[in-house]
């Protein structure tokens, strides 16, 4: 038995990404927020693939941020949530813990949110240079400037 081209299974699905314009007003709010509170930060946004979209370094802000700030930004995409959730995720599990803290481009700590629109992760935005709540606090002003939560 045959199949004809409109017996053949769907092979792919629609997905929605972050726009250009929306992720550099993300950017944009995420450094207002940080200049509003003394930091330097890197701050990425990448979209539900993980593919950088928009990324902006404040002068002096840490070299080391950038590649952390992009990872954070991954890994909420990738994962559907924020990168602060991985502590209480595992906590009490100290060898999956320091076994997940060793994978490249995996971040554990906060700064990372997932970008969700109707529900559909649709990107990720990252930020690295303060604290963790700082990193945090910066990102959620990156999804407020563009009406995501």
């Amino acid at each position: 038995m045959s199949l004809t081209a409109s017996d053949a299974p769907c092979v792919s699905e629609p997905r929605s990404h972050i726009t250009l314009p929306a992720a550099q007003a993300a950017v944009t709010a995420a450094v207002a927020a940080a200049a509003e509170q003394g930091l330097r930060i890197n701050v990425a946004v990448v979209d539900g693939g993980g593919a950088l979209v928009a990324f902006a370094r404040m002068t002096g802000a840490f070299l080391h941020s950038i590649d952390i700030a992009i990872d954070k930004a991954r890994t909420s995409a990738s994962f559907g949530f924020p990168t602060a959730q991985w502590g209480e995720l595992l906590a009490g599990d100290e060898p999956l813990r320091l076994g997940l803290a060793t994978r490249p481009g995996l971040v554990i700590f906060g700064g990372g949110l997932p970008m969700r629109e109707e529900g559909e992760v649709i990107g990720g935005i990252g930020v690295s240079g303060g604290s963790a709540a700082q990193d945090e606090a910066c990102a959620r002003a990156g999804l407020h400037a563009i009406g995501l939560q």
